[in-house]
């Protein structure tokens, strides 16, 4: 046999967990090595999915097996040992306490389409790279859009987490603006807005204080009319606004932006509108939680995250806008190297990503699972959870902060920041004692505790125990 003929790194007939797992399956037919490896790995995953309630949100211990490679590759069993190592001290997003931040457990569905995602290993830079999965991104990018309200030119690009979308939007707004080369251009936004929009302007090269922020009411909301004030002050000093960002989804309190009302405005001073509903947006697909997110369907572009609330695992981001000519004619280099596409354009030519994995294998299939039902049950138990919270909490104790959608932070009423910090982290502690795990952010100069209600195995007994432990801690503390 020649070595073109030989058939090396393939699974073997007779397969041993004590020889190394051949590093590519077989094309000539099925590797039993391979479909036994990822049958045991499955099973150590579900087991530990089902041993959730043993143990806390965090792990006790957290031991890292070796890191760097061996001379020789370790037979199946080792690697299923190193495997086991890194789950065991893994965040464990299943635990009914687990309330500290928008991970929600996986969906079952999308964690078999994540294993498919994998192996398959196509890549979504082109269409011949990825011939139904182009399709299938596209048609869904659509069906998000139309549901959330945007015109039928819409379109979209999925992309890896909401910072990305967050600056694939604005770049779009700046080249369909024709301010590409304008570093003066400036992003307009409220004082509750997301990180990653700071993130997006020092990467797009403009002045440090190209993002300048709007004072929120006392409900978090960007205020209108002192959003009407500074764009007159910018346009004396003859500074170009690319974008209005509205946030649909505050990171601490789950504030909604009055999305019409700032509909209206760009509309009329002829400005990009984007909203970051990277956390509340995904509230658009039920009919019961839609109007909470009434004027979402008049931006220019909207970033959405299922993956914060519907467990879509991670990571799964979509950016929709509402012409998508646009996405092309931001990012379109002609990628020389491939063949034409068939369709609308190769994925590698909407966003700034070229090589993507199929991520929206795991969005497809985790939807189909869920169905409009499963859909609006998960997205109107969150919001009930956190109804169900707030009303628990002693107003007369702790300043709670919230809005519409499943946020809710608290402090109390009284005290200095550096003793509410404290507070903050005693409670938060005692928490952790009895498994149930909060985030403590700073917002308005205090630490808080913040619950983010999207957990669907948190139960009525959850919210009770929790309630109950913020309220004594606010009481010891006056």
């Amino acid at each position: 046999m020649t070595a073109v003929d030989r058939e090396p790194l393939v699974g073997n007939l007779q397969p041993s967990t004590t020889e190394p797992l051949a590093p590519f399956a077989s094309p000539l037919g099925l590797d039993p090595d391979l479909e036994r490896f990822l049958h045991q790995a499955s099973s150590q995953l579900c087991r530990w999915l089902g041993d959730a309630h043993c143990r806390g949100p965090l792990p006790t211990l957290s031991v890292l097996p070796d890191v760097v490679p061996e001379q020789e590759g370790v037979s199946s069993s080792r690697l299923l040992d190193d495997l086991q190592w890194v789950m065991d001290g893994a965040f464990q997003p299943s635990h009914p306490g687990a309330l500290a931040h928008l991970d929600p457990p996986p969906l079952t569905a999308s964690i078999a389409a994540d294993l498919i995602c994998a192996g398959l290993n196509n890549n979504l830079l082109a269409e011949e790279l990825s011939p139904s999965l182009t399709r299938l991104e596209r048609h869904l990018c659509n069906w998000f859009a139309s549901r959330l309200g945007l015109p039928v030119s819409a379109g979209g690009v999925p992309a890896s987490g909401g910072s990305l979308s967050n600056l694939n939007a604005l770049v779009v707004a700046r080249h369909h603006l024709g301010l590409a080369h304008n570093p003066d251009a400036v992003v307009l936004a409220s004082a509750d807005s997301h990180v990653s929009l700071a993130k997006a302007v020092r990467v797009m090269g403009l002045r440090p204080d190209a993002l300048q922020t709007i004072p929120v009411d006392d409900d978090g909301r960007l205020q209108v009319d002192l959003l009407q004030t500074r764009l007159k002050t910018l346009r004396s000093q003859q500074r170009p606004c690319l974008a209005v960002v509205a946030t649909a989804g505050t990171t601490v309190r789950g504030a909604i932006d009055p999305l019409r009302d700032l509909a209206d405005f760009c509309r009329r001073e002829q400005l990009w509108l984007h909203v970051d509903g990277a956390i509340g947006a995904i509230f658009a697909l039920s009919a019961t939680t839609a109007p909470l997110l009434e004027g979402l369907g008049l931006a220019d572009s909207i970033t959405v995250n299922p993956q914060k609330l519907l467990g879509i695992t991670k990571t799964s981001s979509l950016l929709l806008v509402a012409d998508r000519t646009t996405l092309a004619d931001a990012f379109a280099t002609g990628l020389p190297y491939m063949e034409p596409a068939w369709g609308d354009g190769h994925g590698g030519e909407q966003g700034l990503q070229g090589t993507r994995p199929a991520e929206v294998l795991k969005l497809w299939l985790g939807l189909r699972q869920l169905g409009e039902k499963g859909l609006a049950s998960l997205l109107t138990s969150a919001v009930e959870r956190r109804q169900s919270l707030e009303t628990s909490l002693d107003g007369s104790l702790l300043q709670v902060s919230s809005g519409p959608l499943h946020l809710l932070a608290c402090r109390p009423l009284q005290g200095s920041a550096s003793e509410i910090e404290a507070w903050s982290l005693k409670t938060r502690q005692r928490l952790l004692t009895q498994k149930l795990m909060l985030s403590r952010p700073v917002y308005a100069g205090f630490h808080y505790l913040k619950a983010v209600l999207g957990n669907p195995h948190t139960q009525t007994s959850h919210l009770r125990q929790l309630a109950e432990t913020l309220n004594a801690s606010a009481r010891e503390f006056a």
